[in-house]
């Protein structure tokens, strides 16, 4: 991942996380990118383009995976850790 001189990641994703029931009962996640956030050039603050809105009002930032490529689109299926907040383990799709 690229950095800026003072260490911050270049941009950060922008995901809607919807919770659904999957299969058998199990608890899943699916993750649409919406956005994506820049640092400003002086390091105190990002500014954010939104495409569209998630419904429960919840956005989350994350930088982009490190095996991803920058084309990489909303509607691919890789995987990555949830970071979330909530703890539950599950893993992102986009």
């Amino acid at each position: 991942m690229q950095h800026t001189e003072q260490g911050a990641p270049q941009r950060l994703y922008a995901y809607s996380v919807r919770e659904f029931d999957g299969a058998y009962g199990k608890k899943g996640r699916a993750w649409t990118r919406i956005g994506v956030a820049f640092p400003h050039k002086d390091g105190t603050g990002f500014n954010v383009e939104v495409h569209s809105f998630p419904l429960d009002g919840r956005i989350v930032l994350l930088p982009p995976d490190e095996n991803s490529d920058a084309g990489e689109s909303s509607s691919s299926n890789g995987t990555r850790d949830d970071r979330s907040g909530n703890g539950n383990g599950n893993q992102r799709r986009r």
